[in-house]
């Protein structure tokens, strides 16, 4: 994978995440999914499942096609 895109693709999820006080912080990449820890806000926000597939894993994998998933840890 590259590291430059990918990195693109993190400041993206994280200007979205920011905006409400979160952030994100990319655990690894085993089997092509990404793990994730979603922090600050987010962390305790009943609405983090939501954010979690239709914005950080939607971002991901529209961004990075070799992601077959993005996990929260």
């Amino acid at each position: 994978m590259d590291n430059e895109a990918l990195d693109k693709v993190i400041q993206k999820v994280r200007e979205g995440l920011k905006a409400e006080g979160g952030d994100v912080e990319v655990v690894g990449l085993k089997n092509d999914v990404l793990y994730v820890r979603l922090l600050g806000s987010c962390e305790t926000c009943p609405m983090s499942g939501l954010t979690m597939k239709n914005w950080v894993e939607k971002t991901f994998m529209d961004a990075l096609p070799s992601i077959k998933g993005v996990k929260a840890v």
